[in-house]
């Protein structure tokens, strides 16, 4: 290599490193997050049920973070945040394509539930003294609406702009044996905040039951990741719904003080999910409901974090109980999971926020009769944050 060459190659060198330096103090400055996972492939998603179009939408904010949605059952499929190293993480279990998702036994990642969200005993209820009788799918009860709950449906969407997705559905009388004409909207909306805000409201043109809610299982550190039980909980709430063998409520409403079931102050949900108790038993872990301290309109009611990545979630509702499932009937027994994970025993929590399971058979609940001329609305968001 003669003089002149050997100079501007050194001269190529330099201009190289001094690009590379302006780009990462650039990052650095900006405090934007940088991709450590992707989206599924948007053309797993693409098909036609029913007539109708199957579409993988993506969210995006100012910082990064990324959301990705199918009207396949509103369900979140993927959620990317940013953790302390400003890497963004995906924090909900899902799958590669729309095939997982139809699958028999599948575990309801991400769905909206509904007509009604969790357990109505035996199916049935009795409204203004006419007795109905819903789609058995859980054992002897109706768990999150039956065989053909909002988790199955195909949804109108509408991209409104690129932070916010519009959903809709008519759930038509009698469908999966609930009574009336349901027309129901739910939003998704990634803030600038590290917020997943969902909105939901409904009407219908006959008397009946509405309780809707997310299906989301998360891992703070990652989908995919073996475990949460390491994962520090808080839920602002003093008692708790107990349960029979069938997860169906008693009707009671008992003290969360001195049981294994006080997250009142931050605790490790491993902490005592093994601890010799006869509700711990019933669920094989954590699937509860919590009777959330009262307060109006929207108010934070849990916080969850994970010591490994540092994500923080808070969950905020204007719902006056939330879920909390530990992960207990995941069995990590295939590798259809995201990446081809598989999802173990407790590799992920819920936090479904909602009223009360079996309601309709509780009358000292709060209730969740809709009438006609009345709208169903109520909010919820998760937030996330990086510990400090």
């Amino acid at each position: 290599m003669n003089k002149k060459h050997h100079l501007i190659c050194l001269s190529l060198i330099l201009l190289l490193t001094l690009t590379r330096c302006e780009n990462t103090s650039k990052s650095a400055s900006t405090g934007s997050a940088s991709s450590g996972v992707a989206l599924p492939d948007a053309n797993n998603f693409k098909e036609n049920i029913n007539g109708k179009a199957i579409t993988l939408y993506t969210l995006k904010n100012k910082n990064g973070a990324e959301a990705a949605i199918t009207n396949y059952g509103g369900r979140l499929v993927s959620l990317l945040v940013p953790d302390r190293k400003q890497k963004l993480t995906d924090v909900v279990l899902g799958y590669d394509s729309l095939k997982s998702y139809r699958k028999k036994g599948e575990s309801y990642f991400g769905a909206i539930i509904g007509r009604y969200g969790n357990r109505i005993a035996k199916g049935k209820f009795v409204l203004d003294g006419k007795p109905y009788q819903l789609q058995i799918n859980d054992r002897t009860n109706t768990l999150h609406g039956g065989f053909d709950g909002f988790f199955a449906q195909v949804w109108d969407a509408r991209k409104t702009d690129g932070q916010t997705l519009k959903l809709s559905y008519l759930s038509k009388d009698n469908e999966a044996g609930y009574p009336g004409n349901l027309t129901v909207k739910v939003t998704y909306k990634l803030t600038d905040n590290n917020e997943l805000l969902i909105s939901y409201s409904a009407v219908t043109d006959k008397t009946t039951i509405v309780n809707l809610t997310n299906h989301a299982y998360f891992n703070l550190n990652g989908a995919g990741n073996e475990t949460i039980t390491d994962h520090l909980l808080t839920i602002e709430a003093d008692s708790y719904t107990p349960v029979d063998q069938t997860l169906i409520p008693t009707g009671k409403i008992e003290k969360v003080s001195g049981t294994p079931f006080d997250f009142t102050r931050p605790t490790l949900i491993g902490a005592r999910i093994n601890d010799k108790n006869v509700q711990l038993g019933y669920g094989k872990g954590y699937d509860h409901n919590f009777v959330l301290r009262a307060g109006s309109g929207l108010r934070k009611v849990a916080t969850v974090s994970s010591p490994k990545t540092g994500i923080a979630m808070e969950v905020l509702t204007e719902e006056p109980g939330i879920q909390f499932y530990s992960g207990n009937f995941l069995t990590g027994t295939t590798h259809d999971g995201k990446g081809k994970a598989a999802y173990g025993h407790r590799s992920a929590f819920c936090l479904e926020t909602q009223h009360f399971p079996d309601s309709p058979n509780q009358p000292s609940f709060p209730s969740t009769v809709l009438k006609p001329g009345k709208e169903y609305k109520t909010v919820t968001v998760y937030k996330f944050s990086v510990l400090k």
